[in-house]
């Protein structure tokens, strides 16, 4: 045990810098997610910059990056804290990539990846917790934050072992979000829809002005 976890954390750490945000752009031959939108390489900037399907795609690699270091370390019968610190390692790979010059995300989806292994029932609360959060404010941001909140209580309630390395978890998803906590406090933050409907005119525009 002694040697697996900490293995499993280096593992985990490698696993979150693959920047599935900054793969998929080059791929699909889009914008570097770091110099657009947002400058978030995530799945929400990449929706914004590249439509649903990358967006899909960056968001399921971004979720497996951070489920499958916790549930195979789960599964070696590792304990809840080292289970935490995986999780954390994971995230901190998707916050600071080693192999992206440690420019990465706010590691929501790889958070939630990570906690899923804890069961089905939590990972669909908390699916259902930041789906209705982001459909009533129309704030991708508020949703993290308050899933990131919420997060610790729900794993109390299903499988009180796990609280305190999910509230570990939850604490680095609210520290990575500080900048956009005082926007939405100033009221300075951005809705996602507005700027979905902004990349639309602006490509309209764009095919207007080709045709002319």
């Amino acid at each position: 045990m002694s040697v697996i976890a900490p293995g499993m954390m280096i593992l985990a750490y490698l696993c979150g810098s693959i920047s599935s945000a900054i793969l998929v752009c080059r791929l699909a031959g889009l914008p570097d997610p770091r110099l657009s939108g947002s400058g978030n390489p995530g799945a929400t900037n990449v929706l914004r910059i590249g439509g649903k399907g990358a967006a899909l795609a960056v968001l399921i690699f971004d979720v497996l990056k951070g489920m499958l270091p916790v549930w195979g370390a789960y599964a070696l019968g590792v304990t809840p804290f080292w289970l935490g610190l995986i999780a954390i390692a994971a995230c901190l790979g998707h916050i600071w990539p080693i192999f992206f010059h440690f420019r990465g995300g706010k590691g929501v989806a790889t958070a939630f990846g990570a906690i899923a292994p804890v069961g089905f029932d939590l990972t669909g609360v908390m699916a259902v917790t930041w789906l209705l959060t982001v459909l009533l404010s129309g704030y991708s941001s508020l949703g993290a934050i308050i899933s990131a909140l919420i997060a610790p209580f729900y794993v109390w309630w299903f499988k009180p072992q796990f609280t305190f390395p999910v509230a570990m978890l939850s604490c680095l998803i609210l520290m990575r979000h500080h900048d956009n906590i005082q926007r939405l406090w100033r009221g300075q933050e951005s809705k996602i829809w507005k700027k979905l409907k902004r990349k639309k005119s602006d490509e309209k525009h764009a095919e207007k002005d080709n045709v002319e």
